[in-house]
């Protein structure tokens, strides 16, 4: 058991087999580090078992990792039998269950009886209140929501969401893991519903869908128009940034003086339901699978190419 600062653990337990918690078993062995995976489904256990070797290796591809490390990591990937099993001995507990808060709380229940003392426990949740989550537990101070992005391996920002009682230290550890799993964290103040990304990313997709199911845009389109828009300029600079230097010397206060009248029409006409009805979703789902019917596996690979070439280009911007 490793708990001392800037130590990395020796063993990693992700309780969760879906596509999240491969993701982070992927993530975590590529960096070499031993993992133990359970669920207590064991078809979603067998599933990932394979996913999780080739999602490790696909990392070397877009020079994400390092192939002798990578084996090394999946040579020490153990399916574990039960949730004592996973947990023992492990510096760092994973839940990565879907996103029911009975669930989650019920397991984590079970996590603190068994884990040790001294390990670090996250959550995977994208959106539930950490409150909600550790509030039934006697070692709430050792827990913290740590929500990635999808794919895990892949894209490096994660959300931290301490609750009230989580120490310091925990955020400090957890950082540090995920620091040297080459994640960019970052840690919100306070906690609001859907935490910082879920928020942004439902606004926009709101837009987004109301712009398909009103007839102004096909769904292709609309994604060529966010991820070649915004979404581009975005990933280089984020939007503070990007309206900020979209000024020049003036700034944002510029920007502001010019376009602030501009945006405000625009919001006075921006979607603002929330809900979806049943003949939207039906709508919505069948103008996407129409879009991509057929492409999906292809699109995910190429997804993930452009993924890999966009983050070597962020990272040696930082370096140059």
């Amino acid at each position: 058991m490793t708990g001392a600062p800037g130590a990395l653990p020796q063993k990693v337990a992700v309780i969760g087999a879906g596509a999240i918690g491969g993701g982070w078993a992927a993530l975590c062995a590529s960096a070499g580090w031993p993992v133990a995976i359970y669920d207590t489904n064991a078809r979603a256990v067998e599933d990932a078992l394979e996913e999780i070797p080739r999602r490790a290796r696909a990392l070397i591809a877009l020079d994400r990792a390092t192939p002798g490390i990578v084996e090394r990591g999946l040579l020490e990937l153990r399916q574990a039998k039960s949730l004592l099993q996973a947990v023992r001995e492990a510096d760092w507990i994973i839940e990565a269950i879907h996103e029911d808060l009975g669930a989650k709380q019920r397991l984590l229940e079970s996590i603190e009886q068994v884990a040790d003392p001294q390990a670090i426990v996250t959550s995977s949740s994208s959106g539930l209140s950490p409150g909600d989550l550790f509030g039934r537990l006697l070692q709430g101070s050792r827990c913290l929501v740590a929500h990635p992005l999808n794919p895990p391996e892949i894209l490096p920002l994660v959300e931290l969401v301490p609750s009230e009682e989580t120490d310091p230290a925990t955020v400090e550890r957890a950082t540090a893991y995920l620091r040297a799993l080459g994640r960019m964290p970052i840690v919100l103040h306070k906690a609001v519903p859907g935490y910082v990304v879920g928020r942004i990313a439902a606004a926009v997709w709101r837009e987004c869908i109301d712009l398909v199911l009103t007839g102004v845009i096909d769904v292709s389109d609309l994604d060529r128009a966010v991820s070649l828009g915004p979404g581009l300029g975005w990933a280089a600079a984020g939007p503070h940034l990007t309206y900020h230097l979209g000024a020049g010397a003036g700034g944002v206060n510029i920007f502001l003086q010019h376009l602030l009248t501009s945006f405000e029409a625009w919001w006075g006409d921006l979607a603002s339901w929330d809900r979806l009805e049943p003949t939207q979703r039906r709508a919505l789902i069948a103008a996407i699978e129409k879009a991509y019917e057929g492409k999906v596996e292809m699109l995910r690979g190429a997804r993930d190419r452009r993924l890999g070439a966009m983050l070597r280009a962020l990272e040696q911007a930082r370096t140059t």
